[in-house]
């Protein structure tokens, strides 16, 4: 699984942070994938991306 945002949609909700602080983090007021750490719970992550205001988070395989 693949774990992206895109900072040209991501207005900095902090919810993916929130959300899964184990995947995601908060990052000069943007969201952020840690390095190495996509692999986290898949159901909590695509969750994430679904609930993500700005749509900014994508899924892949």
């Amino acid at each position: 699984m693949t774990v992206s945002i895109d900072r040209n949609l991501c207005y900095g909700s902090g919810e993916c942070a929130h959300r899964v602080p184990a995947v995601f983090a908060f990052e000069d007021g943007y969201g952020g994938v840690r390095p190495g750490r996509e692999g986290g719970d898949e159901a909590l992550v695509r969750e994430a991306a679904e609930r993500c205001p700005s749509q900014a988070i994508s899924v892949t395989e």
